[in-house]
């Protein structure tokens, strides 16, 4: 299956001597970093591996030379942080691009005494599976929002519970490739399971990692709403000194995406707390205890659809921004008087496109309010604002607003 970051990684190669490729575990990196080395006659080695491990560990200057014959792919780069010593100074000596493909399931600025290979390297971020990658169309919602279009004219085939079904799967791709529900809540359950006692341990001189599993479902459980440390301490009953470590690390194995909170001039008494996602929706929905079939049922399970169906738009535009041609950031806005957007998108240059989210098939103008503010507020910066809902067609809202069917996020619309 073609993974959309290709042409990203081989771009880099192309002027970077070092391009790291980073994201959680079993999101695809080695697949990917294979199929890499494979068009430039490059060279794998993992240092999952015991043997490839201790001799990076033992004689690390000589190992970092395998790339004088060509690309040489290290992956889990993390597991021997002292190699990144000597890949910097093999590619001080030769300063051809291409040199090495570092991956790893961590971040690599978090490994402790590790070299940032600042000025040496690029890093590009590698997600799960967007739905566009599983269906073969290259997601261009988000160049065509910035464009200022509102995708008038777009039908959708899929009902509430199609999107929770894709919700609740997510985008690993040993996930994805399980047909029974119960078979993929083994898998998430082992590797909750091993990040805690095997990868958590390898990045964090922590103890009581098998906590980690708890903060991730309080994680879950409370995407919606800001992330205050404070009070999930208190919730979570534990001291706010030990909490912000735990959230580190989470973050650190990709396992949770933090969107910051979005301000500017223009728009007064904005919060600044932001808000804490797991990465895969699946994952998300597994911390959470339900299934696609609890979901569907409504009633004491309808607040949590909404926090699986946000979860789950929330990482398909992260994963379309790596790509696409706006290259935006991604926030949230809440002011004082508790108008907010879900997701704020924002170019360098500072266009804004506004993005909500709905669980439901019906949307009304008092869910354009603080869009339509935002609209006015910015003039011409505010390029499109979006209600993402499960609703059948695009419906327009007034100037620049619409409320538009979720799956026009991957599909090919007119």
């Amino acid at each position: 299956m073609q993974r959309f970051a290709h042409d990203a990684v081989a771009l880099a190669l192309s002027d970077s001597r070092i391009v790291v490729l980073e994201g959680g575990r079993q999101v695809g990196k080695s697949t990917l970093a294979s199929v890499v080395a494979s068009t430039r006659g490059g060279v794998v080695v993992s240092l999952d591996n015991r043997a490839a491990r201790a001799s990076a560990a033992s004689d690390p200057t000589s190992f970092a030379r395998q790339s004088a014959a060509g690309l040489l792919v290290i992956d889990e780069i993390q597991r021997v942080p002292d190699l990144l010593f000597a890949v910097k100074a093999e590619v001080d000596v030769r300063r051809d691009p291409g040199q090495f493909l570092l991956t790893g399931s961590a971040d690599l600025l978090s490994l402790r005494g590790a070299d940032s290979l600042a000025g040496r390297a690029e890093t590009i971020v590698l997600e799960g599976f967007s739905q566009g990658e599983l269906t073969g169309v290259r997601e261009t919602f988000l160049d065509r929002a910035f464009a200022g279009d509102t995708f008038i004219g777009h039908h959708s085939v899929l009902q509430r519970g199609d999107y929770i079904d894709r919700a609740s799967v997510g985008g690993f791709p040993e996930v994805v490739a399980r047909e029974s529900g119960p078979r993929r809540s083994a898998w998430f359950a082992a590797y909750l399971r091993r990040l805690a006692r095997r990868d958590a341990p390898d990045i964090a001189g922590l103890q009581r990692l098998e906590d980690l599993p708890r903060l991730a479902a309080y994680v879950a459980a409370t995407a919606g709403s800001q992330f205050v440390m404070a009070s999930a301490a208190s919730d979570l009953g534990v001291a706010r000194t030990t909490l912000g470590p735990y959230a580190t690390v989470l973050a650190d194995l990709y396992v949770t995406r933090t969107l910051p909170a979005w301000s500017t001039s223009a728009v007064a008494r904005a919060i600044k707390h932001p808000k804490v996602f797991i990465r895969d929706s699946g994952l998300a929905a597994h911390l959470l205890g339900v299934t696609p079939t609890s979901l569907r049922t409504g009633g004491r399970h309808e607040a949590r659809a909404g926090i699986v169906l946000e979860t789950f738009v929330v990482s398909e535009l992260a994963k379309q921004a790596a790509w696409s041609k706006s290259a935006p950031d991604l926030s949230h806005f809440r002011d004082q008087a508790g108008r907010e957007v879900d997701v704020i998108a924002q170019t360098r240059d500072g266009d804004v496109v506004g993005i909500e989210v709905k669980a439901s098939a019906g949307v009304t103008a008092r869910d354009f309010r603080t869009l339509a503010r935002l609209r006015d507020l910015l003039g011409e910066d505010f390029r499109a604002g979006i209600v993402l809902y499960t609703g059948e067609r695009t419906m327009p809202f007034g100037p620049s607003l619409a409320a538009v069917p979720i799956d026009a996020l991957w599909s090919v619309v007119p």
